[in-house]
C-alpha cells in the first residue's frame, strides 16, 4: 500500500517537490477545525524582504472568471505583485484583504499618503459544502499568524484554505510539486506550483492518463449529476527571469496540467492561474536602480510550459495523496482517494 501520488511526467523535480524549491518562497496555514467549522487560510510569501518596496514580476490568466477574489485587475495592468498571496475561503476575501492592507501600512507607513495605495492579493474558493462558511469565522489575526509561520516545508491536504475543500467529489485541499525546466545552452530553471484543489466531477477523474474516475463511482455506489461548482487556484513560481508578458504565457500553460486530471472548467467554476518569477524585482521607488537584465528568450521558454503542466497535475493529485477525510457542516463528508485507491498503479 502506499500513500504517495503517481508520478507524472519526465522531468525532473526539485529537491523538495514543493513550489518552495524556487529559492525564498515560504508557506503557511492557519487551519480552523471544529464541527461545522472547516476551514482555513494559506499565505504565500514570494521572498523574505519588503515586497511592497521590491516587488515581484507576475501575470495572470482566468481559465473561467466564476471568482470572487481581489487584485487581479492592478495585477494585468502593472505586472507586479506588493503583498504575499493568500487564499482562503469565498465569504473571507475581504477580510484577508483588510489584512494585507494593514499588514503593508505598518511595514510602509506612507502607504496612503505620500505612497500610493496597496494593491492586496487574495483568491478563494467556495468551502460551503464542509464548511460553515457563513459563521465567517476566519479573522485578520489568522492571516498574520499563517505569514508569520511560513516555511520552505509546509503541509499539504486538508490544511489551511485547503481544509474544507473537495476535489472530484473526493477531499481536495492544498497540493504543490516542482520541476526542473532544463534550457538548452542557458542551464536549469525550477518551476514550482502550489493548487487550492476544489474542483470536479468523480467521473471525469484521470489520473497519469487513466479513467479512474466511473470506477472510483462505482465504488462508492453514488451518482450525481448536479453541474461543476468548483474552482482551483494554482500559483507558478519560477527562478527564471522572465516578464509579465512571458509569465502571462507561463501561465497560461497551467490549463494542460489542469486539464490532464479531467477538468472541463465548468460554469460555475472559478479556475485561475498566477505565475510569478523570483529572479529579480522591481522596486517601488524610481531612481536609477531599475533593474536591467537579460530575460529568456520566447523560443526558449518550451521547457518552461512542460514544467508547469507537469507541476500543476503533479500538485492536483498531491492535494488528493495528501489529504485525509473530513467531516464537517450537517454531517456532509469527503473521503480521502487513499481509502479507495490502495495501490497504483491500480
Amino acid at each position: 500500500m502506499t500513500t504517495l501520488a503517481p508520478r507524472i511526467g519526465t522531468l525532473q523535480s526539485g529537491a523538495r517537490d514543493l513550489i518552495s524549491d524556487v529559492g525564498g518562497i515560504t508557506v503557511g496555514h492557519v487551519t480552523k477545525s471544529d464541527g461545522a467549522i472547516q476551514t482555513g487560510v494559506t499565505v504565500v510569501q514570494p521572498h523574505p524582504d519588503n515586497i511592497f518596496l521590491h516587488k515581484v514580476p507576475a501575470a495572470v490568466t482566468v481559465l473561467n472568471g466564476f471568482a470572487k477574489s481581489i487584485g487581479l485587475l492592478q495585477i494585468e495592468e502593472l505586472g507586479v505583485l506588493e503583498t504575499p498571496i493568500a487564499l482562503t475561503n469565498t465569504f473571507a476575501v475581504a477580510t484577508m484583504a483588510q489584512a494585507q492592507i494593514r499588514q503593508a501600512v505598518r511595514a510602509n507607513p506612507e502607504i496612503g499618503r505620500t505612497l500610493p495605495t496597496v494593491n492586496p492579493l487574495v483568491f478563494e474558493c467556495n468551502d460551503g459544502y464542509l464548511n460553515d462558511i457563513q459563521a465567517m469565522d476566519l479573522t485578520q489575526a489568522d492571516y498574520l499568524t499563517a505569514h508569520a509561520g511560513a516555511q520552505p516545508d509546509f503541509e499539504l491536504g486538508s490544511v489551511g484554505a485547503g481544509r474544507g475543500m473537495s476535489c472530484f467529489q473526493l477531499k481536495g485541499g492544498i497540493g504543490s510539486a516542482s520541476r526542473i525546466a532544463p534550457v538548452v545552452g542557458v542551464g536549469h530553471y525550477t518551476v514550482g506550483a502550489l493548487v487550492l484543489a476544489n474542483f470536479g466531477k468523480l467521473p471525469l477523474l484521470t489520473i497519469a492518463g487513466q479513467a479512474i474516475g466511473t470506477r472510483l463511482q462505482a465504488l462508492q455506489d453514488a451518482h450525481d449529476d448536479s453541474p461543476e461548482k468548483g474552482s482551483i487556484i494554482i500559483l507558478i513560481a519560477t527562478d527564471a527571469p522572465l516578464d509579465a508578458r512571458q509569465l502571462r504565457r507561463v501561465s497560461s500553460r497551467a490549463a494542460a496540467g489542469l486539464c490532464r486530471t479531467g477538468s472541463i472548467f465548468g460554469h460555475g467554476s472559478g479556475d485561475i492561474a498566477l505565475a510569478f518569477s523570483t529572479a529579480y524585482t522591481v522596486p517601488h521607488i524610481p531612481g536609477p536602480d531599475m533593474p536591467v537584465l537579460q530575460l529568456l528568450h520566447d523560443a526558449l521558454l518550451d521547457p518552461l510550459f512542460q514544467a508547469c503542466a507537469e507541476a500543476v497535475e503533479q500538485a492536483i493529485l498531491k492535494a488528493l495523496w495528501s489529504a485525509e477525510s473530513v467531516t464537517g457542516r450537517n454531517g456532509h463528508t469527503r473521503q480521502n482517494i487513499t481509502s479507495l485507491i490502495t495501490d497504483w498503479p491500480c
